[in-house]
């Protein structure tokens, strides 16, 4: 499902700031050269993503899902001189890439990536975030929101992607489907939290932002 028009889409881009560098040498490529750059976050939520660091003036940040590094670098874009960026991914073949470019964009001493199964390796880190962008497998979602609940500073912020799911989250669901099934349960799970606060963003394909009271 496309909840603006290419059209329309192209003219926001058009209309915000442009992608540094190194994030445009990177969407370049990941389109070429990587299996579902759909997975990217792209232009537009990649400024968001460093507005919203930005604005949150948030030092600490967990990242779950990395893929190719371009949110993690974009993430570092607004983050403070000081800050430091844990980001997790399963897929160790990307990891070349992502080292690559998160040298390129001057971002290796503020962020650490780290290899292998996130819900294994979370409870190994000891500190809390005030940051927490969650965009890996879906199915996983509230395992990733209940491990890294706890860790989060009063007063942080946790940012999910993909919470609308191209439009399923409003179709007839089929039971096979556990993708949809999740992110349905996911943003149950959220809305029904008396520790947070939270906003559904139609941006892209939907985030989920979340502030722990």
């Amino acid at each position: 499902m496309d909840f603006i028009s290419e059209a329309l889409q192209n003219y926001c881009e058009l209309h915000t700031s442009e992608e540094s560098t190194v994030l445009h040498q990177l969407n370049r490529h990941t389109h070429l050269k990587v299996l579902r750059p759909r997975m990217l976050s792209g232009h537009l939520q990649g400024q968001f993503l460093t507005f919203l660091v930005r604005m949150c003036g948030a030092k600490s940040i967990l990242e779950i899902g990395t893929y190719t590094g371009y949110s993690a670098i974009a993430m570092a874009q607004g983050m403070r001189n000081d800050g430091k960026i844990v980001t997790i991914d399963c897929n160790e073949e990307l990891q070349s890439t992502v080292l690559e470019h998160v040298q390129k964009a001057g971002f290796e001493q503020q962020i650490t990536l780290k290899i292998g199964a996130a819900l294994s390796l979370i409870p190994e880190l000891n500190q809390s975030f005030d940051f927490v962008f969650i965009d890996a497998d879906k199915e996983n979602y509230l395992n990733y929101y209940y491990s890294i609940i706890d860790k989060v500073q009063s007063g942080g912020y946790i940012l999910a992607d993909n919470v609308l799911w191209s439009g399923k989250v409003i179709e007839e669901v089929k039971e096979d489907d556990q993708e949809t099934q999740a992110i349905l349960a996911f943003n149950k799970a959220i809305q029904e939290d008396p520790r947070v606060e939270n906003i559904l963003l139609p941006l892209r394909d939907g985030l989920m932002l979340i502030y722990k009271k």
